[in-house]
């Protein structure tokens, strides 16, 4: 029979400063966490609960979603669809690897601010995501093919790069 023991939770006292949160007092998870614990402690009351299962199940929807347009008519192949199918890309990714990031922080202070930068680059990738939708189905009709309509996506992937760049920046800091 297959035994699994939840990993113990800690309080603040117990916890490195780098891993505290204001306002939360206990159910935190042991730093240097293996990744079997990290796995298990999604499945009891800690102080990222919330964060891991508010983030994995909408992941999960927008891949449905986005699975269902692909095997839609026209699917990729439609250029109108592209601008859409790219915005569900990253509402799958943006979520997922907030999920993994929730997930994972506790293995080791290494791992947690790699998981936090891989969090700060989707979400700078759904800001990506949801300038091309706009600009393809948003934009107001006297706008489009105009200097700013021209502008607007470079100027989203160059904040993307900024936006990824200074979150992760501002972890070293």
């Amino acid at each position: 029979m297959l035994s699994l023991k939840l990993p113990r939770l800690l309080s603040i006292h117990q916890v490195p400063k780098g891993y505290r949160e204001q306002g939360i007092l206990f159910g935190y998870r042991p730093p240097q966490s293996s990744a079997t614990d990290c796995l298990l402690s999604a499945f009891q009351m800690t102080n990222e609960t919330l964060n891991i299962w508010t983030h994995f199940v909408p992941a999960w929807y927008f891949v449905w979603t986005l699975v269902g347009r692909l095997q839609g008519p026209g699917g990729w192949e439609d250029p109108q669809a592209r601008p859409l199918l790219a915005y569900l890309l990253t509402c799958c990714i943006y979520p997922l690897a907030s999920s993994c990031a929730h997930t994972f922080s506790t293995m080791s202070t290494h791992a947690r601010h790699l998981c936090y930068f891989f969090d700060y680059a989707a979400l700078s990738m759904y800001s990506l995501g949801s300038a091309l939708a706009y600009s393809a189905y948003i934009f107001p009709m006297e706008w489009v093919n105009s200097t700013f309509h021209r502008c607007y996506v470079p100027i989203a992937v160059f904040n993307t790069v900024i936006s990824t760049s200074l979150s992760c920046y501002s972890r070293q800091v």
